[in-house]
């Protein structure tokens, strides 16, 4: 298969499983996110990379946003959000994370596969996103799920489920943009420019 017909699948896996997010789910996070004193956000790896992305566009919109666990992030109290991308909903950090948030009095969202999993029972808003969980099966067959219809990725771990919550995002962005009356313009303003 050619670079280009790999691409193609790609956007073919995403179209699945973005038709497959609730968009309750959706209007719930952003609702709170419009809410909420102080919105931090959290993941490891490749969708702790996907969270940053985030976070830079809610400042981009003006939201008071920080990345968990950097030097110059305040401190979270109960007027805050917390919201942790994580495909397995299990790594033993963001676990941490969302008890201690939780602790405080805040509120905790996640979005993920799994929302069963441990930070899922400690979450107040999840958003389920398809995708395929993260094996070591190295067979390219893995299930998007829950779409119940057999469909397949190509693609390794858990890039499609990576992709997904980037778009995702990107999409409660352009939410929060229509909502707000903001257009690139407004938002540029806020562009970094130490660069």
């Amino acid at each position: 298969m050619r670079t280009i017909e790999y691409g193609a699948e790609i956007v073919k896996e995403l179209n699945q499983t973005l038709a497959l997010i609730a968009e309750e789910e959706a209007g719930q996070l952003a609702d709170k996110i419009v809410r909420a004193g102080k919105v931090f956000v959290a993941g490891a790896g490749r969708s702790g990379l996907m969270i940053r992305a985030f976070a830079m566009r809610l400042m981009q919109l003006g939201i008071e946003v920080y990345v968990a666990g950097e030097t110059v992030t305040p401190s979270f109290g109960k007027e805050d959000l917390l919201i942790i991308g994580s495909g397995s909903g299990g790594t033993s950090s963001l676990v941490s994370m969302a008890e201690k948030a939780k602790s405080l009095g805040g509120t905790v969202a996640l979005i993920t596969i799994s929302p069963e999993s441990a930070i899922g029972k400690r979450a107040d808003i999840i958003v389920k996103l398809p995708g395929s969980p993260k094996d070591q099966s190295g067979d390219g067959s893995k299930t998007i799920q829950p779409s119940g219809n057999g469909s397949k990725t190509i693609q390794p771990m858990g890039a499609l489920f990576e992709q997904t919550l980037l778009l995702f995002c990107d999409a409660v962005v352009l939410k929060l943009m229509e909502d707000r009356q903001l257009d690139s313009a407004a938002m540029y303003g806020r562009h970094a420019n130490l660069e």
